[in-house]
């Protein structure tokens, strides 16, 4: 169970359950396994030799995590990635040639940041939601109850517990626009590698009209409609 909490001296005290799940070791680890498995799906459609076996062998193992081999071997190779490779391929016999195929560890950690976040931002925004429901009742209930005004922290003309309320509101509306606007401009990184090119899906597939459709196709299966472009075959 420790594996499905995020750790820091705050998450305790303020985090609730769902963001402290979200930011797991669990979470983290099975999202890569997933961006592992949208890869080998991606590249069994543009032609290479993967089997639905091999992907089904994946799949049925997202979960299965053995932190101990992990760390074990992290220790011995001194990274993460490689040593979560490692791992994955020993609960994956078959598909352990084709794990992590052509990518480097910037394809499953930057990537499973921005799906991260992605996902915080649609749990702040339903809490957000509810606060803002949650005022207006408050505000209705109260729009007949009296109460001072302030102007510039100094008492003014009455006002109503509602209008303050209200007040409230807009600035919390103004939040879930900023949210909203954030969320939806949100990208997805593709399978570029640590310095933003697809060299080595070159080397694998030696067609750039194949290599141009890899982002797009692992975006989707990830739920991303959007891509950086900046980084493209024809760029080098």
């Amino acid at each position: 169970m420790e594996n499905n909490i995020y750790k820091t001296p705050l998450s305790g005290r303020y985090a609730s359950s769902q963001m402290n799940y979200l930011w797991s070791s669990n979470k983290k680890y099975s999202t890569w396994r997933k961006l592992w498995i949208a890869l080998a799906k991606t590249e069994q459609e543009l032609g290479i030799d993967i089997t639905d076996e091999q992907i089904r062998e994946m799949e049925n193992n997202i979960e299965n995590i053995d932190y101990e081999v992990v760390a074990k071997r992290e220790a011995e190779c001194r990274h993460d990635v490689m040593a979560h490779v490692y791992e994955f391929g020993t609960k994956c016999p078959s598909a352990k040639p084709i794990i992590h195929l052509g990518a480097t560890s910037c394809y499953v950690t930057d990537n499973t940041d921005v799906i991260l976040m992605h996902e915080a931002l649609e749990l702040i925004k339903q809490k957000l939601i509810l606060v803002i429901q949650n005022l207006k009742k408050f505000a209705f209930k109260n729009r007949n109850v009296t109460c001072l005004g302030y102007t510039h922290f100094q008492p003014a003309q009455l006002t109503t517990v509602g209008k303050r309320a209200c007040l409230w509101m807009q600035d919390l509306l103004e939040d879930l626009e900023e949210l909203e606007f954030v969320q939806n401009n949100i990208k997805l990184l593709g399978c570029k590698g640590t310095t933003g090119t697809q060299e080595s899906f070159m080397k694998l597939f030696k067609n750039e009209e194949k290599v141009n459709q890899i982002d797009r196709k692992i975006a989707e299966k990830m739920g991303f409609s959007k891509v950086y472009e900046v980084s493209r075959t024809n760029l080098y």
